[in-house]
């Protein structure tokens, strides 16, 4: 029912990936577009869970927001990507991303740039009509690429999850779809919007035919308090640590309040990601003396009514479909069967795959 619409499967740190199984399908029925798929290398392998939401689901779209390129070969990646078009009959995009570059220096393996995801690209589309090449780029050094089929023709939206303006500009560039960030600001989503349209027109494309996500935190009032805590003050936090200067940067915030963040004793002293370690009374002390209170007003909060309508305005600036981030389906009901009462008439019918603008 509302293709621009979707969710991320099972947000935030989970210990039972079969649960997607149950999203999903509880998604198709309540008529969410779209399944998104983070990677943590834990318990949520990227490809596992879209071949687990593709053989779940008929009508969904199903994107991976994010992988990346660097932690498999890229003849693996497109093996992966052509496996999970053909499972779902059409309805994947492959999202890549840049990562954190603390983690890949630990991991061993080079940490990703701008160079590196247009060629890498590159290779995955080649791949992808059925070539037969010898690559050496910034992405890798091949031999001797190609799939394993002489029926290789495939047409497979890439997705980009981006923040940076650079980042913003090389997905206009080249991708087919766009997904931005949580806890941004309705003026730094604009402007992300306009950095992609602008990318897109610099290299001969169609800005419209470039589908761009918000991501915005959706968190109904009706959940219990220390799951509120956690889906907003905890998740803005963790991405303070992981990435707090381009956040800031990006939404026109006070630098002094990253500084006053990154300085408090809790903080400092504090091990592991806040989303997931940390105690109601630790995130009630961010919330209340840390973090300030305009920073996690980027979050979508209250009554279902109120939620579905603050999604219907986020239209707005300008982004073609927006993803609710960190409630599962069943928590995000009502702010489903409120939003029916409140969409766009006239809101332009997408297609299943949340990479494609285009039926």
């Amino acid at each position: 029912m509302f293709p621009e619409l979707g969710f991320y499967g099972l947000a935030g740190h989970a210990a039972d990936p079969g649960v997607l199984v149950d999203e999903v399908q509880q998604a198709e029925r309540l008529g969410l577009g779209a399944v998104f798929l983070s990677e943590r290398f834990n318990f949520k392998d990227a490809a596992v869970l879209a071949g687990a939401a593709a053989a779940s689901s008929s009508t969904l779209g199903i994107a991976t927001a994010a992988t990346n390129h660097n932690t498999r070969h890229a003849l693996i990646t497109a093996t992966m990507a052509t496996t999970l078009h053909r499972m779902s009959k059409g309805r994947f995009a492959l999202g890549l991303g840049r990562g954190f570059d603390a983690l890949f220096d630990v991991m061993g393996v080079p940490r990703i740039t701008n160079a590196q995801l247009r060629d890498a690209i590159a290779v995955q589309r080649r791949l992808w009509a059925g070539e037969r090449f010898d690559h050496t780029g910034p992405s890798g050094s091949y031999p001797y690429l190609f799939l394993m089929d002489e029926d290789i023709a495939e047409d497979i939206p890439v997705l980009m999850v981006a923040l940076g303006p650079k980042a913003l500009t090389l997905a206009g560039e080249l991708a087919d779809a766009v997904v931005l960030h949580t806890f941004m600001t309705d003026e730094a989503v604009t402007r992300s919007v306009a950095a992609v349209r602008a990318g897109a027109e610099a290299a001969g494309r169609d800005p419209a035919a470039v589908r761009v996500w918000a991501c915005t935190a959706v968190v109904p009032d009706a959940l219990p308090h220390d799951v509120v805590l956690k889906k907003t003050v905890g998740r803005l936090a963790t991405y303070l640590q992981g990435y707090g200067d381009l956040l800031v940067r990006i939404n026109d915030w006070d630098p002094a309040a990253l500084r006053r963040f990154r300085e408090d004793p809790l903080v400092t002293g504090f091990a592991g990601a806040f989303d997931a370690a940390a105690t109601p009374d630790q995130l009630e002390h961010l919330a209340e003396k840390v973090i300030p209170q305009e920073w996690l007003d980027c979050a979508i909060s209250g009554s279902g009514v109120a939620c579905a309508r603050q999604v219907a305005d986020s239209f707005a600036t300008g982004v073609d479909s927006v993803i609710l981030h960190g409630a599962t389906p069943v928590e995000l009901a009502p702010v489903l069967e409120a939003y029916g009462d409140v969409r766009d008439p006239r809101r332009m019918e997408l297609p299943a795959n949340p990479g494609r603008t285009r039926r």
